[in-house]
């Protein structure tokens, strides 16, 4: 990978101020910024799992793949007016649907290749909606769904599978693709519409409808369970497309449609494993303990408490001018710190609550008058590790002696110094990182007396197992795919063509054809970063969940990957330019071209792009990108070092610029980080940054992040932390998945004569025949001491 090449300038004007409004939404009325970068607008945008139904749908094609909407009617018409003539598909009952789709289905095990491609292309315009009948783009949308279901119903989707894996294996088209000079659409036809169908198929059955009858919901679950279980060639579906993307950037199949595997890859997991919401329900279910009844009652009293707690904080942040952007509105942006307070393995020694330390409710008077809070909008955190060291540091400064990792002992210290442990001891958060961690400590150190850990196969159980062996290869290739995709990257010979799947086989020769394919492919890149990145935070997020390890041994490998000097890159650019990007053609989206005549394509109307303030999609690809980068961060000081060594600052301090409130707060946290390594001068002259790190970012309580006072801020050996932390992680697998590699020492011994004497051995064929000589030579010649041997 190339390297960075990162702008130093410090004194570069910038935004700091933070918006009012958090779950996404930047309110209207922000105060102007005094350092001139007021006329950027701000954007109202909401963050989610995906955009719309209608854009996610509309993403699937390249602008250049239009004629074949057409092409996937005929196919379909000519076979259904074979069977039911003067017939049209909207006024059948359900049994003569099911029955013609089970028709086309039988049509899939042809061996000819052109029948079948034309069956599957029939199937493609079942699944998007049979446009040719519908009016409107909204029954579009009704007949999609209904004709997805019934394929599903009737076994499509287990079908295409097996043609996909079919097509993967086909060495005579990947042998031919690589010869060719130049790859277009046509070579990658009957992927592209097995792929088509695949994610129809995901992307519909996953959207939640209330409308669903009870048996969809039945079938939509089942669907689920069997796309995250090895049951499709005996592995997951997501490790088939991992498997996929490797061959596409191993050189050996360039004519995969590769945004296409991506967008199925990410809806798959999306849908397997859960998206954000789903994220934050198993996160609060895994740090509930399990409770008696004397546990229940008080977790409801302080429900209670918590419930009062939040309206409290509501209060004063609406009084506040300018809101905290962590509290209870947005959980996602919570979680990310590993953080829910209310659902906090906490250790609360004192009988002092953490209600009683907060600001007491602020009442509204009647008049307009605006009332700022008392203390800190969030209720801050510590952890074991922050304990030890006050402790340690005032054990030394008053007594001289230390004792280790001993949190309980007070002996000799001050009074003030017994009033702050148990202040610290009261905001004690343990994660569940943290309890993972102890777990699998116990399981190292004691593998017999342990006993058997109990593993829950859940999706993401499933899909670790699945894609452990390859794990490294996997994120080589999709950073590799980032790289080609990020607008930042410059064309190079050895660079891998992910232009393939756009690119038609007659290059244009007009100006507005040219514009149009330019618009195309920027789109194109766009749409594989949004999927890419959405991949990569999904797979960290689930994998932190189910266990510490798997996180950290992905994360592992996306940092000797380069993916954090990649992520910077990407920064590295015009990013209000890249926001407000107008590369997309709205008259060429489905639904909406199959169903209303095309406008006549002018170069002025290109050039003007649609009417969107800002587009969704790489706004979403900035953010996940951000929340990647602080995952890969936290906590690990050697990377950190990464961030200043890489000249992160000026970077970051750009992407401020950008006045949406969840996109500003990643940027602070990550310069929050770095902010003890840079120095004296850079602070002195970059105070309104430190001043909205300060507002809008949660602390610890002990927290010195803006000097280096702090013992980990040190200059150790990084080396040697990623070593140690490397270390762990080959421990975890080995423990957990290599069951093939158990110690010899640890395995059972049998010491009953009766059995060992009665176990059949074979004998080598030689040994039998010279059976007498072995007799003589080793017992009858060699004298015996039956005395020596008795005693």
């Amino acid at each position: 990978m190339e390297g960075v090449g990162l702008s130093a300038n410090n004194k570069q004007k910038q935004n700091q101020m933070l918006p009012n409004k958090m779950r996404g939404e930047f309110t209207r009325n922000q105060r102007k910024d005094s350092e001139g970068l007021s006329e950027a607008p701000d954007l109202e945008f909401e963050y989610s799992d995906a955009d719309k139904w209608t854009v996610e749908l509309s993403e699937l094609y390249s602008y250049t793949e239009g004629p074949e909407f057409l092409l996937n009617r005929k196919c379909f018409e000519e076979d259904f007016h074979t069977h039911m003539p003067d017939q049209k598909w909207t006024e059948l009952d359900s049994v003569q649907h099911r029955a013609h789709a089970m028709r086309l289905l039988d049509g899939l095990d042809v061996i000819g290749r052109e029948r079948r491609l034309k069956v599957a292309r029939a199937i493609l315009y079942m699944a998007q909606g049979t446009f040719g009948e519908c009016s409107s783009e909204l029954e579009v949308q009704h007949w999609m769904r209904y004709n997805v279901f019934l394929l599903l119903d009737v076994g499509a989707f287990t079908a295409l599978v097996e043609l996909l894996n079919m097509e993967i294996d086909n060495s005579a088209a990947c042998s031919s693709a690589v010869r060719k000079p130049a790859i277009s659409l046509a070579d990658s036809t009957d992927l592209r519409v097995l792929l088509n169908i695949m994610y129809l198929m995901v992307e519909t059955i996953q959207r939640e409808e209330p409308t669903d009858s009870p048996e969809w919901r039945t079938i939509k679950e089942t669907f689920k369970s069997e796309l995250g279980s090895p049951l499709y060639n005996h592995e997951p579906v997501s490790v088939m497309l991992f498997g996929m993307v490797t061959k596409f950037c191993s050189g050996h199949a360039p004519h995969f449609p590769m945004k296409k595997v991506l967008l199925l890859l990410w809806k798959t997991i999306l849908f397997t494993l859960g998206g954000f919401e789903q994220l934050q329900c198993s996160k609060h279910e895994s740090r509930i303990p399990p409770a008696s009844a004397s546990d229940l009652i008080e977790q409801q009293q302080r429900r209670a408490r918590r419930e009062h707690k939040a309206l409290i904080k509501q209060d004063n942040l609406d009084a506040f001018n300018e809101k905290d952007p962590y509290k209870a509105d947005d959980a996602r942006e919570d979680e990310e710190e590993n953080d829910d307070n209310d659902n906090s393995l906490e250790a609360e020694p004192f009988p002092l609550e953490r209600d009683e330390v907060m600001p007491p409710p602020i009442p509204h008077p009647p008049s307009e008058r605006v009332c700022f809070p008392k203390g800190l909008p969030w209720a801050p955190k510590v952890r074991e590790k922050d304990i030890e060291n006050f402790l340690e540091s005032s054990r030394s400064k008053f007594i001289g002696y230390t004792l280790g990792n001993d949190t309980d002992t007070v002996v000799g210290l001050p009074r003030p110094i017994h009033e702050s442990i148990k202040t610290l001891k009261q905001h004690k958060y343990v994660s569940v990182a943290e309890v993972q961690i102890t777990k699998e400590e116990e399981y190292q150190k004691t593998p017999l007396s342990g006993g058997e850990e109990e593993l829950e196969m859940c999706a993401t159980e499933l899909l670790y197992q699945g894609i452990l062996p390859s794990l490294p290869q996997y994120m080589i290739a999709l950073l590799k795919i980032l790289l080609a995709a990020a607008p930042t990257s410059k064309a190079k010979t050895d660079s891998i063509n992910i232009l393939a799947d756009v690119l038609p086989e007659e290059m244009p020769t007009t100006v507005l054809q040219s514009m149009k394919l330019g618009v195309d492919v920027n789109r194109h890149k766009e749409i594989i970063v949004k999927a890419i990145s959405a991949i990569l935070l999904l797979l960290l997020k689930h994998f932190k969940l189910n266990h510490v390890y798997q996180f950290e041994y992905m994360a592992q490998h996306l940092v000797f990957a380069n993916c954090i000097p990649l992520i910077l890159k990407f920064f590295n650019q015009n990013i209000m330019s890249y926001i407000t990007a107008k590369n997309s053609i709205s008259a060429l989206d489905f639904p909406h071209c199959v169903v209303h005549e095309l406008p006549e394509l002018t170069a002025e109307s290109l050039e003007a792009g649609d009417n969107n303030q800002f587009c969704w999609r790489n706004l979403f690809s900035c953010i996940n990108l951000l929340r990647i980068l602080n995952k890969l961060t936290k906590w690990k000081h050697s990377r950190t070092m990464m961030l200043v060594v890489f000249k992160s600052a000026p970077i970051l301090k750009r992407a401020l610029k950008v006045k949406q409130a969840m996109m500003q707060l990643y940027v602070l946290k990550l310069l929050k980080v770095q902010t003890k390594y840079l120095g004296r001068q850079w602070r002195k002259s970059n105070m309104k940054t430190m001043s909205a790190i300060y507002q809008k970012v949660r602390h610890r309580l002990n927290d010195d992040w803006a000097y280096g006072n702090d013992l980990d801020a040190r200059p150790w050996d990084f080396q040697a932390e990623e070593c140690a932390l490397r270390a762990n992680i080959e421990r975890f697998n080995s423990r957990r998945y290599d069951k093939n590699q158990s110690n010899p020492e640890f395995l059972p011994v049998d010491n009953c004569l009766q059995s060992v004497l009665g176990q059949r051995i074979d004998l080598p064929e030689d040994f039998q025949m010279n059976y007498d000589l072995w007799l003589e030579r080793e017992v009858f010649s060699k004298p015996i001491s039956w005395e020596e041997l008795l005693q």
